[in-house]
């Protein structure tokens, strides 16, 4: 891993985890998602990773039509590099996930390292009713649902987007073996240097958010991958501000975000993705780390720039 002097923040606005019933701060509507995002950018991330909602419902969408109700105003109001998932959410078809990518043709969009047990049932223990009957059903499916990656739909991506778009990808490796997938496809010579490789702690189906399992995939990571990669990490729940604190003592950039946690401290609530950023950035000023503006993120992700998407 080379050295860098500066740390990338990514907030990931919203996501397709959470539920309304969750939080009042979640952000649902065009409206919402345009606006937070921009005020996690101007709070200091360089990289906003978005996902699309049902307005009404809250329920996620992969339709490029809802993106596009946001994506131009998040352009339009900051510098900051988008990221469009191409994970989309739970029981959508590749071609379902990949739309809002093919259409919008961003700088960078996210790339799932495999397919994976993805499990958010144990959620369902929280809450005794719900605002949508669609978010008890979307907790408690997800105990028989595999999220699909197959080697073929990896190679289907990384064609139409990476080779068709110019996109750059955001690599989530949620276990050990996705970091040795990737290899695999660096080795083909199908992705190119310089990799960025987001290492995932504390979903249930993959690897855990311990101390050594960070120290674990760096290490892998860093074997595998040399100088070739820039590592950054997010850890759901309560464990994303400790971990990204101890990466980034480790030369590690971040992800935070109300896709990856709702909280902004125990038992309370993050009043907006901007919160989490702030936050996230006054322990890395304190840790005398310097942070990332949007073009020098995209100077060492060797993105194509703003001015070549297509919204």
């Amino acid at each position: 891993m080379p050295k860098q002097d500066k740390v990338i923040i990514t907030c990931a606005v919203t996501g397709s985890i959470h539920t309304p019933t969750m939080s009042p701060h979640l952000p649902v509507t065009p409206d919402e998602i345009a606006s937070d995002a921009v005020a996690a950018a101007e709070a200091g991330a360089a990289i906003l990773h978005l996902h699309a909602r049902d307005p009404e419902t809250g329920k996620p969408s992969g339709d490029p039509a809802e993106f596009m109700k946001f994506l131009p105003r998040i352009k339009q109001q900051s510098k900051a590099v988008v990221n469009v998932t191409t994970g989309g959410g739970q029981g959508m078809s590749v071609d379902e996930r990949i739309a809002a990518a093919v259409h919008a043709s961003p700088e960078m969009t996210s790339l799932n390292m495999g397919s994976m047990n993805f499990g958010l049932f144990p959620m369902l223990n929280r809450y005794q009713e719900f605002q949508h009957e669609w978010e008890r059903q979307h907790l408690e499916s997800s105990r028989d649902w595999i999220f699909r990656n197959t080697f073929a739909d990896i190679e289907r991506i990384l064609k139409e987007l990476g080779e068709g778009h110019g996109v750059r990808f955001e690599f989530e490796c949620y276990d050990v073996g996705h970091l040795y997938s990737l290899a695999h496809f660096l080795d083909r010579g199908l992705v190119k240097p310089p990799l960025f490789v987001q290492t995932i702690f504390g979903i249930l189906g993959g690897i855990g958010a311990d101390e050594e399992n960070v120290l674990h995939m760096r290490r892998i990571a860093n074997k595998l991958f040399g100088n070739d990669y820039r590592w950054s990490i997010l850890a759901a729940g309560r464990h994303q501000m400790p971990l990204c604190t101890q990466a980034a003592t480790m030369g590690a950039n971040v992800r935070v975000g109300l896709e990856d946690s709702l909280y902004l401290g125990k038992g309370e609530l993050a009043p907006s993705n901007a919160a989490q950023v702030a936050k996230i950035r006054r322990i890395l000023e304190d840790l005398s780390l310097e942070i990332a503006t949007p073009d020098e993120a995209r100077g060492m992700l060797a993105l194509k720039g703003g001015d070549q998407v297509a919204f």
